[in-house]
């Protein structure tokens, strides 16, 4: 059964507004993963604070946009998504009240921040990778290979090192990850959209 012309002309519009929001969700991550790297050495309390409201920003955008693309995706896809995108939200909130709380030590309060990045990473890199290994078929699928196994591998660096390191390096790390999934979103996620869906 064919659409209408009209049907196909939504269709493509609907496609057209889920690539570009899914593309200003890279551009995004880009930003912030520019960022993260730009400010990577400053004071714990500092580092936890902007790291937080890129993991709440990150998560509120994420969710908006898996909700927007529900009817597009796989439920399996969405779902997992939409959990790391909670992970994201959750890890956010959670670090900022560490940072509220009072004068924590530095380095406790960097442990806890390397903590919650350290999951949220391996959370997500799983996700992407098994997302893209399970999409070979779409143009682009090696840029979430590599986002995931990066993000795999940086949660593993994170949650393996010392509080005296963390200090220097979570920023960079943060950066580094977010930078991925930036590029994974523009040349990977928004291929999911077609004009004919």
């Amino acid at each position: 059964m064919t659409a209408e012309p009209g049907q196909l002309e939504r269709r493509a519009r609907q496609a057209g507004r889920l690539r570009g929001f899914t593309r200003a969700e890279g551009i995004l991550m880009l930003v912030l993963g520019v960022l993260a790297l730009v400010f990577p050495v400053v004071a714990s309390a500092w580092v936890t604070v902007m790291v937080a409201l890129a993991f709440l920003v990150g998560g509120i955008v994420g969710w908006v946009n898996n909700l927007a693309r529900a009817r597009s995706l796989s439920r399996w896809h969405c779902f997992w998504r939409l959990v790391v995108s909670t992970l994201f939200l959750v890890a956010g909130l959670w670090m900022l009240l560490q940072f509220k709380a009072g004068l924590i030590p530095a380095a406790l309060q960097v442990k806890a921040l390397a903590t919650a990045v350290g999951i949220v990473f391996l959370a997500e890199g799983a996700v992407m990778a098994i997302v893209s290994l399970s999409n070979r078929s779409t143009a682009g699928w090696a840029w979430g290979l590599v986002n995931g196994l990066v993000t795999l591998v940086l949660g593993l660096l994170i949650l393996s090192m010392g509080p005296a390191g963390l200090l220097q390096v979570v920023g960079l790390l943060v950066g580094i990850s977010f930078l991925f999934s930036g590029f994974d979103l523009l040349r990977f996620s928004a291929r999911f959209h077609h004009e004919g869906e």
